[in-house]
């Protein structure tokens, strides 16, 4: 692990001092954290790095930091159980995409990050975690899918999404690969990895205002532009040129790359360990889009750093995310437990001269979108892939999408 001993805990022990003073009992909403005591939730995979640095500030401003590990995929819901029980941590990880949610529930609290915190970050990523123009957390990575290429089969990086296609399908051609390109579809849709294609049609989920909010109510799903897109896209499907289909799934779409049964893989970090030892060469590029459109727009997706609404040491924990989670070497640990692209300049920059691959990680998002995090997100997904589904298996693409529009404008309220 690699921690700075005293730069990044400077200056907060006299808040922490203060905390200790004015935080002397539970009072009666029995919260987890008071006195002095600072409690922080993460995932079992970076508790240690998260468990090394909270030692530090524990050290340095005589108060006790404990590190709870909770399942990333049970964070959000057992945050807001425990938030509504009165025993919420003071400080979570999560995903960006959350934030609506939990501020619905008033399950955070804003938070104020110093202009001289904030400029060591990716704008992109503070505009992510900002909610009716407040900031709710301190993004410290990001994750984006990209375009796995075997290079020994493609030497080249496709410029277009029709280029890969006549790319692979020579190969294919050829009895060299099976696939044209490994895409997960499924039976029920992916409209994550859909949205690389669907916005590079033009296609859209939800508009944004003036500020950059997004707006649930011009949903874009059943309009002219969004069917025009996924008309496109079905030239590709089991009707067209069968480049897309739903039998290949995230169950079976690494396989398919590993095994050399295509050239082409829509991956994301996830499966590059397994790149790692599968010893093929490999390199990583955006996801190409369409001839004469737009760029293909991965959704991306920030890792952050909460604070939870009604902390009995709220300045403290405010403290300990802005200060802590944007300095670089917190970050270099977290990436030593779990290697995502830093959103920190100086952080990004010592990974990536150790690893290629984080620069082409972050160029193949350099044209992404970050996922929206108002609530209604939450109502597209299910309505949304079943039209995409139904589209690449050869349904009306008018009719399905039409239908998706109905359907989410009905759930969410609109």
């Amino acid at each position: 692990m690699r921690f700075r001993s005293a730069p990044a805990f400077a200056g907060i022990a006299a808040i922490a001092l203060m905390a200790t003073a004015c935080g002397g009992d539970e009072g009666d909403g029995g919260e987890a954290s008071g006195g002095g005591e600072l409690v922080v939730w993460t995932d079992p995979e970076r508790a240690d790095a998260v468990q090394a640095a909270a030692e530090q500030f524990s050290e340095a401003n005589g108060i006790n930091v404990s590190v709870d590990s909770v399942a990333f995929e049970d964070m959000q819901g057992d945050v807001l159980n425990a938030h509504q029980a009165g025993n919420a941590p003071d400080v979570f990880i999560g995903a960006h995409d959350w934030t609506g949610n939990l501020v619905r529930n008033g399950a955070v609290q804003p938070v104020e990050l110093p202009e001289d915190r904030a400029a060591m970050l990716d704008g992109t990523a503070l505009d992510a975690m900002t909610f009716d123009g407040q900031l709710f957390g301190v993004p410290y990575a990001q994750e984006n899918l990209f375009l796995l290429r075997n290079t020994a089969l493609a030497p080249e990086a496709p410029a277009t999404f029709e280029e890969m296609v006549e790319a692979g399908t020579r190969l294919q051609e050829d009895g060299e690969v099976g696939e044209v390109l490994s895409m997960a579809v499924g039976q029920e849709g992916d409209p994550y990895r859909m949205n690389t294609l669907f916005t590079s049609a033009g296609g859209y989920l939800f508009g944004q205002d003036d500020t950059g909010t997004w707006d649930p109510a011009d949903l874009g799903v059943g309009t002219d532009a969004s069917i025009e897109a996924m008309e496109r896209i079905a030239e590709y499907g089991e009707d067209g040129s069968g480049v897309l289909r739903r039998s290949i799934t995230t169950q079976n779409d690494a396989a398919l790359f590993f095994d050399e049964e295509t050239a082409f893989f829509v991956a994301g970090p996830w499966n590059l360990a397994d790149a790692d030892e599968s010893g093929i060469d490999y390199a990583i590029s955006p996801v190409p889009g369409f001839e004469d459109a737009g760029p293909a727009r991965p959704y991306i997706g920030y890792q952050s750093f909460f604070v939870t609404e009604g902390s009995a040491n709220s300045a403290l924990a405010e403290e300990f995310v802005t200060n802590l989670v944007t300095d670089t070497e917190f970050i270099l640990g977290l990436y030593d437990a779990d290697p995502r692209v830093p959103v920190q300049a100086d952080a990004l920059e010592s990974v990536s001269a150790d690893d290629p691959n984080v620069a082409a990680i972050a160029e193949a998002g350099a044209e992404g979108m970050p996922m929206p995090s108002i609530p209604e997100m939450g109502e597209t997904w299910q309505p949304l892939g079943v039209a995409q589904a139904e589209i690449i298996g050869g349904g009306d693409v008018r009719e399905a999408m039409e239908a998706a529009a109905r359907t989410i404008s009905e759930q969410i309220g609109e």
